[in-house]
């Protein structure tokens, strides 16, 4: 069970890391100056939350291998493991590709994340579900943010609605692994399924408002949250992990 909440615990904060690194490649880039500071705020979200789950990580390993092995810190955790280590869904990890692609897929993310978040402030173990309570608050608006832009594009001119339904095209057939419960979420007595439903309900609504189709049933990719990545994580993990690497034990 302990190995168990732990793994579960670095699936959340990577998740949280990898999507938040993900956002940050828009710093300075963005459309214009108020939506530029909003996706850098969303990314320093993520990675505030992140902050806090490795540390709980941390501590239940540091609890679990006893003093005679080196300390494990949110710093290890985040810039010493390996892609094959890393157990964050498929979606965080494609790579940023246009605004539009970018706003879906916040909007995907921060939907799934609002209905776990809420389960899990309701979880036996305290600690995830205070982490859970205070972030909330923060995905709340992630998930308000990115559905406007959804709308925005999906019903705008029709060079917007174009792009909104490549991104469609490219990011839905990586959903359906939200909802697949890994090894680790089944022994904690975790069914992510459980939210599909409630998912699809909002993305469905949202969609109809911004003009777009959900997509027929098509093969969805899994493996991120065992492990098995796309090639993309690797480059994401050589520019995030570099320096830390190149100076070990470096501290700002």
């Amino acid at each position: 069970m302990s190995e168990s909440l732990i793994n579960y615990t670095l699936h959340l904060a990577d998740n949280a890391l990898i999507l938040g690194q993900r956002n940050s490649e828009w710093c300075g880039h963005g459309p214009v100056l108020e939506q530029d500071i909003a996706i850098t705020n969303i990314s320093l979200d993520l990675i505030g939350q992140a902050r806090s789950l490795y540390q709980y990580a941390a501590e239940k390993m540091n609890a679990a291998a006893g003093k005679e092995h080196p300390a494990v810190t949110e710093d290890t955790l985040a810039y010493y493991r390996t892609e094959r280590e890393f157990k964050n869904c498929l979606l965080t990890e494609q790579p940023r590709g246009d605004w539009a692609q970018t706003v879906l897929r916040q909007f995907f993310f921060s939907t799934y994340q609002y209905y776990l978040y809420q389960q899990l402030q309701q979880y036996a173990d305290t600690n995830l579900a205070a982490i859970a309570e205070k972030s909330l608050k923060e995905v709340s608006y992630h998930l308000r943010w990115s559905s406007e832009w959804v709308i925005r594009l999906g019903d705008g001119t029709d060079e917007s609605n174009r792009r909104m339904k490549e991104a469609v095209n490219e990011l839905w057939r990586y959903t359906g692994e939200l909802f697949v419960p890994a090894p680790y979420e089944k022994e904690l007595g975790i069914d992510p399924g459980s939210m599909q439903a409630d998912w699809m309900k909002k993305v469905s609504a949202v969609f109809e408002e911004a003009t777009l189709q959900v997509p027929e049933k098509i093969f969805m990719q899994t493996g991120g949250k065992t492990g098995v990545h796309s090639e993309h994580l690797g480059y994401i993990l050589t520019e995030l992990q570099y320096v830390q690497r190149t100076y070990p034990g470096c501290e700002w």
